[in-house]
């Protein structure tokens, strides 16, 4: 899609950008929840994304197969269960820029996250301290914390927050640099957002690795708000571990099954883990052998078999990744990003701020908002959007997150939002 010289606040132009959009028929493979006899305006992908219309068929081909075939479905059914949690790997691989070897599908984020710091934060009583950022989402310290706590050290003294040094309340590389440059040889490991949850900032992961390799740290990412949105390159960026939810840009269904990542240098690694019958080597696992066989890669990591009916929703998802292809979808997003940053600014601008950063390379698809007015008018606008049809997700104390997706968004959906803004803007008058 060739992108114009000037975008224009009306409906007719953003009808022609979506239907000479090249990915717009993708809208009509998810089903749209409905609001006054219409599609609701759905830009809060980045909390949950919305039903591939093919998820209802892949759950239904597992229960028939089941039905069918009892235990034989492991090696007979459609998509046999043996194997399956590989169905989803190349897809999870291309989504996230990694090697197929780097990837796995199981549990959840936080239980992934505690999995993978088993193996990643090996505190010593010279270098037990976890740098995260302030402000991080409340699981991300929550776990950090406890980790810190398990291996009998103080979070009070031990858990670093780095804290934002730009305007809007975003964390500048050069923070996080100043931060190792005084506590590094204390650290242990560096867990940071892919993207942040609040502000909506994309980090600079192989910067940040860099940086943190150079100190002597591990380092690791939680990609919840990233998979599905940004160009993660997570093999490329050199970090040791990340993981990340389904269910937000990966529109794999509330809970869905999440994924971790382990840089491919450690796919043999003798490395202390948490091992289950499911991370034993798929070639000798039902040899039943005393001694733990660890599979190659990511797939070491896995504790129980895979959950056949939640990862269906997954396999459907990702087919339509694969269909569109992240770089499509990039740049898609980060027009349509800018087009909603456009006409907050200049139709909105005397009413609300963007926390978010400007540059493309620094955001993904969501833009934080603040009202200017302060919190209970910002409250005020998010009951009203939701009210007409329009919704976002309301984040306190006093942040709008607007995320217009992709895969379904549309210039339409972001001047809806714009013109119910301005509408409760004249209202509150």
């Amino acid at each position: 899609m060739t992108a114009p010289t000037t975008f224009h606040a009306d409906a007719e132009w953003a009808r022609a950008q979506d239907a000479a959009d090249p990915l717009h028929a993708l809208r009509d493979a998810f089903l749209i929840p409905p609001h006054a006899g219409g599609e609701q305006t759905y830009l809060v992908g980045n909390s949950l994304g919305l039903q591939p219309r093919g998820v209802r068929q892949a759950l239904l081909d597992e229960l028939d197969d089941w039905a069918h075939l009892g235990v034989e479905g492991h090696l007979h059914a459609r998509h046999p269960w043996l194997p399956y949690h590989r169905e989803v790997r190349d897809g999870l691989a291309e989504v996230v820029g990694a090697e197929p070897i780097e990837v796995v599908a199981m549990n959840t984020l936080t239980a992934n996250l505690h999995l993978l710091m088993v193996s990643f934060y090996r505190p010593t009583p010279e270098r037990h301290a976890i740098l995260i950022e302030r402000h991080a989402f409340p699981s991300d310290r929550d776990l950090a914390a406890s980790q810190i706590r398990f291996h009998g050290y103080d979070p009070a003294e031990a858990l670093i927050e780095v804290d934002p040094d730009e305007a809007s309340a975003t964390l500048s590389l050069a923070a996080i640099e100043r931060a190792l440059g005084e506590h590094g040889q204390r650290v242990a490991l560096v867990l940071l957002p892919g993207v942040q949850y609040l502000t909506g900032q994309a980090f600079e992961l192989a910067e940040i690795t860099r940086l943190a390799h150079a100190a002597g740290c591990r380092v690791g990412f939680d990609c919840a708000h990233a998979a599905g949105n940004i160009d993660l390159a997570l093999h490329d960026s050199g970090c040791d571990f990340a993981a990340w939810c389904s269910y937000k840009y990966l529109n794999a269904g509330p809970g869905a099954v999440a994924g971790a990542f382990v840089h491919a240098r450690h796919a043999h690694a003798e490395l202390p883990r948490f091992e289950g019958w499911w991370g034993r080597n798929q070639a000798t696992r039902f040899e039943m052998r005393p001694e733990f066989d660890p599979a190659p890669g990511a797939e070491a990591w896995q504790l129980s078999n895979p959950p056949i009916l939640a990862l269906a929703p997954l396999r459907a998802s990702l087919q339509l990744f694969q269909r569109a292809g992240m770089a499509a979808l990039r740049k898609k997003s980060c027009r349509l990003t800018a087009y909603l940053a456009w006409l907050i600014e200049t139709r909105l601008g005397d009413t609300l701020e963007i926390l978010t950063p400007d540059e493309p390379e620094r955001r993904g698809a969501q833009l934080s908002i603040r009202v200017r007015a302060g919190r209970d008018a910002g409250k005020s606008l998010f009951d009203h959007l939701v009210a007409h049809g329009v919704l976002g997700d309301w984040r306190e104390p006093d942040v709008l997150r607007i995320a217009p997706a992709p895969m379904y968004n549309t210039f339409s959906d972001c001047l809806r939002f714009a013109d119910a803004a301005i509408a409760w803007r004249g209202a509150a008058a």
